[in-house]
């Protein structure tokens, strides 16, 4: 049986950052909120709920605005977002080799499935609403081996799960900091996974 890799989806797979300006902005609008739209697309990856809480909401607002903001989503950022280098190939190696891949993301799971939809990834299992450690759950549940994203909090999940870390720079966090946090591998982006993947978990030489 091949290897089964898990994936996060922001700055890793896809790149939303321009609807994401767009959409934050219209929901701070919407509700007479300081949301910035541009501080929260260059940092990625955080639950909304953090986010809005970092941004001054009231706390007891924070339900209605993050409805709100899984309704306004798809129309503003599906549209806009595209994939980002290697992203298929990354995917399609793991599948050309018998493995089975698994993107597991912070993002809303249905607004998540529009986003592997709308750019025709392969994937075998999409699991959603999960940060940092937490990600290690569903990691452990469907026997990943490593996992590539680009964020500390992808590094923590991976070495929760006691799998390989895999980073890409694509996202908000620098090489050094991604190297310091534990990442193992450390790519500029997706597009040097075939060739790293095409010999992982391939035993060394008896000497």
């Amino acid at each position: 049986m091949g290897i089964t890799v898990g994936f996060d989806l922001d700055m890793t797979l896809i790149d939303p950052r321009p609807g994401m300006v767009s959409v934050m902005n219209a929901l701070g609008e919407e509700a007479g909120l300081p949301l910035d739209g541009e501080h929260f697309a260059s940092h990625l990856g955080p639950p909304l709920d953090m986010v809005l809480r970092d941004f001054g909401a009231p706390p007891e607002r924070i339900p209605e605005l993050v409805a709100r903001f899984r309704e306004l989503y798809p129309e503003i950022v599906i549209p806009e977002t595209v994939a980002l280098p290697g992203a298929h190939a990354a995917l399609e190696a793991v599948r050309r080799a018998g493995g089975r891949t698994i993107v597991v993301t912070g993002k809303y799971g249905p607004n998540a499935d529009k986003h592997i939809k709308a750019l025709g990834f392969e994937v075998d299992v999409l699991v959603g609403e999960l940060w940092a450690a937490g990600k290690a759950v569903a990691l452990r549940e469907h026997g990943a081996k490593a996992y590539a994203g680009d964020h500390l909090g992808d590094v923590r999940g991976a070495l929760a799960a006691g799998v390989v870390p895999i980073a890409v720079t694509t996202g908000p966090c620098s090489r050094e900091e991604l190297a310091a946090a534990g990442a193992e591998v450390i790519f500029d982006s997706l597009a040097e996974f075939p060739a790293w993947f095409s010999s992982f978990g391939v035993p060394e030489p008896a000497r």
